[in-house]
């Protein structure tokens, strides 16, 4: 399949891409640039061992979008295009309910126009809110509590409703935890723009000297070691979850809703030490007081995409922090950092895949 992945240069994007061409899909690159790097796709390109298609379209701008889907046929679109830090859609939640909702409207716009009816969306958890129970199901209550989860439970809404209108259009929802470590090779990874909003970052950023300590938000919930639990899952796990759920979607031909977690918490201290164990690196911490809206925990209930999908994640907490120190070590300055030679082989696939993609 022909596949446009809105915001494929950013961090999940960018390795879903790799999953895709991975398994034969031919990739359309569209992305802003707001949250993602040019140099990604010389990386990425280096990994899938052809050339890809990348053009500078923000989602929101119909037009632009319209002249894409006229110079492409698209099986399906892959969404990822959205502002995505909770604390900064506190600060600017108008920005957020402008890209993140505005932008998955025009985009279902443009598809519906064109006739292309198959999207995953890149949602979240946060559309749990403060879950009353874990591991979260999928019929958890939907109470999203800052403005970043109220712009995915909004685009999920939107979705529903078109899906409902429209008895050809499909969707997978994809409600994904917390997203951590970087592909094998080193050459993609995380690269927050400015202070990072994530534990596992910010632990790089410490780890390879670019900030002095890790604050610590909270000691005293009642978790394993008093500090905050999460469901952290490798970004490898996560992009192939997402090829998963575009083939099982069209082979179907049915829309879903799953959330993607390993359905196990780890707290932010048990990060802390499995990254000094990958890394070798002392973490420097200080404790502070609790953040305004914190959970003491939260995981997923993972079963539903193994179920539907034959999807369950593969990769351990240790896994997850040697990937992000060899991203981190190997760029410390993130894509801004030299391009240095790939350590694990690119993408192998079929030669007459290699040549659709170099004529996409």
């Amino acid at each position: 399949m022909r596949i446009l992945v809105c915001g494929g240069a950013g961090y999940i994007g960018s390795h879903t891409c790799v999953a895709l061409a991975g398994r034969g899909h031919q990739v359309v690159i569209a992305d802003s640039g707001v949250n993602s790097s040019s140099r990604v796709m010389q990386r990425l390109q280096r990994l899938v061992g052809a050339p890809l298609s990348m053009h500078r379209v923000d989602v929101r701008d119909r037009r632009a979008m319209a002249a894409l889907f006229a110079t492409y046929r698209f099986d399906a679109v892959l969404h990822f295009a959205a502002l995505k830090a909770v604390g900064d859609s506190c600060r600017r939640p108008l920005d957020y309910f402008d890209n993140n909702i505005g932008g998955t409207i025009a985009l279902l716009q443009v598809m519906q126009e064109a006739g292309v009816r198959r999207l995953v969306f890149s949602s979240s958890a946060t559309v749990y809110g403060d879950p009353s129970q874990v591991p979260v199901r999928e019929d958890a209550a939907l109470q999203a509590t800052n403005p970043y989860g109220r712009t995915k439970l909004v685009a999920e809404q939107l979705i529903e409703d078109l899906c409902g209108s429209d008895p050809h259009f499909r969707a997978a929802n994809l409600r994904y935890f917390n997203p951590v470590g970087a592909h094998p090779s080193g050459l993609i990874g995380e690269d927050p723009c400015g202070e990072p909003n994530n534990l596992m970052p910010y632990i790089c950023q410490v780890a390879v000297g670019q900030r002095d300590r890790l604050q610590v938000f909270g000691s005293d919930y009642p978790t394993v070691d008093g500090t905050g639990v999460r469901d952290y899952i490798h970004v490898v796990d996560l992009a192939r979850a997402h090829v998963d759920a575009l083939e099982y979607m069209v082979g179907a031909d049915r829309g879903f809703t799953v959330n993607l977690g390993t359905g196990r918490g780890i707290s932010v201290l048990e990060l802390v030490h499995a990254f000094e164990r990958a890394s070798g690196r002392r973490i420097p911490y200080d404790v502070v007081a609790r953040r305004p809206g914190d959970s003491a925990e939260v995981f997923a209930d993972p079963s539903l995409a193994h179920a539907l999908l034959g999807w369950r994640a593969e990769h351990d907490v240790d896994a997850m922090c040697r990937d992000a120190w060899h991203w981190q070590a190997q760029n410390p300055q993130g894509y801004r950092s030299p391009l240095r030679r790939a350590t694990t082989p690119r993408v192998q696939r079929p030669r007459a895949v290699v040549a659709r993609l170099a004529g996409a």
